[in-house]
């Protein structure tokens, strides 16, 4: 499942002007491991790290997700919901 979420960074930096990892990091306020763990599907990124990406590349967040396709029959992990009273 993991595959179908990965983003498309790499086809992205290759359209810019952007020539590392290093300097879309420096671009984007991230980590240079944060976003090659990203590239390699380890993590599933916050949409504030989306859009940070997106500043970094010039691009508007929607060209990351644009490829992203879920399943009818995809569930979602289990998630921690805190319990009100």
């Amino acid at each position: 499942m993991k595959a179908r979420r990965q983003m498309k960074i790499q086809e992205i930096i290759a359209k810019q002007v952007i020539r590392t990892q290093e300097e879309l990091a420096d671009r984007a306020s991230m980590d240079v491991t944060y976003l090659s763990d990203l590239e390699r599907g380890r993590w599933n990124p916050a949409l504030a790290m989306i859009v940070d990406l997106a500043n970094g590349l010039e691009v508007h967040p929607s060209e990351l997700l644009r490829e992203l396709k879920v399943r009818p029959d995809d569930r979602s992990p289990a998630r921690k919901r805190s319990q009100r009273q």
